[in-house]
């Protein structure tokens, strides 16, 4: 299939991460990278609050992964306004982040600091899921701080605000949420979708 004609996702907050490590990675999509640190080679140096560099209505899906928790929390509604502007009117968001009420269950049983599972990184302890991946702060590496978080409960109602209806899942074994959300699509459209992109 002709590139061009593929629809488009914007995958906001990359990182070094490209399509084979989303949930796009079926090549059925064209990618638009967007990060702030050009040190990843983004294809679009911005932020989630300031994505200019991005056109009105010129991307099918916006797909947002562990990032919206770093940003403040009064910003979250700005970069919810900015994944609407860049859509299409029939595209959607998908966003994961870290399942807040997951995490504290650990916490509340007094395991802050032990792993709670292991990445590419290394052991991750509840407190990196909290305040931010602490090796990568400790080299400098300021990005990764979070400064807010979301159960599924807040997040649902965040995106509803921001005029998406959406659809959350917990998926408390690997604390995280995952959610899609449309502005003119179904609920029986998003439930469609969420089990298509969803992780099991």
């Amino acid at each position: 299939m002709n590139n061009t004609c593929l629809p488009v996702f914007l995958h906001v907050g990359c990182g070094p991460q490209g399509q084979s490590e989303t949930p796009f990675a079926d090549k059925a999509w064209k990618e638009i990278r967007l990060d702030i640190d050009s040190s990843v080679q983004p294809d679009v140096v911005g932020t989630m609050t300031d994505m200019a560099a991005v056109g009105d209505c010129t991307v099918d899906a916006v797909y947002s992964s562990h990032n919206i928790e770093h940003l403040y929390p009064h910003e979250v509604p700005t970069a919810l306004d900015e994944f609407r502007r860049v859509l299409k009117p029939e595209g959607f968001v998908l966003i994961t982040c870290p399942d807040l009420q997951s995490v504290c269950r650990l916490i509340a049983e007094d395991k802050l600091c032990d792993p709670a599972y292991e990445s590419g990184m290394g052991p991750i302890a509840p407190l990196d899921i909290l305040y931010g991946h602490r090796a990568s702060l400790q080299k400098g590496n300021l990005y990764m701080a979070h400064r807010c978080g979301f159960t599924a409960k807040v997040l649902g109602g965040t995106l509803r605000q921001a005029g998406f209806l959406s659809a959350v899942k917990s998926r408390s074994r690997a604390f995280d949420l995952w959610a899609i959300g449309a502005v003119n699509q179904s609920e029986e459209w998003l439930l469609e979708h969420a089990n298509h992109f969803f992780p099991a």
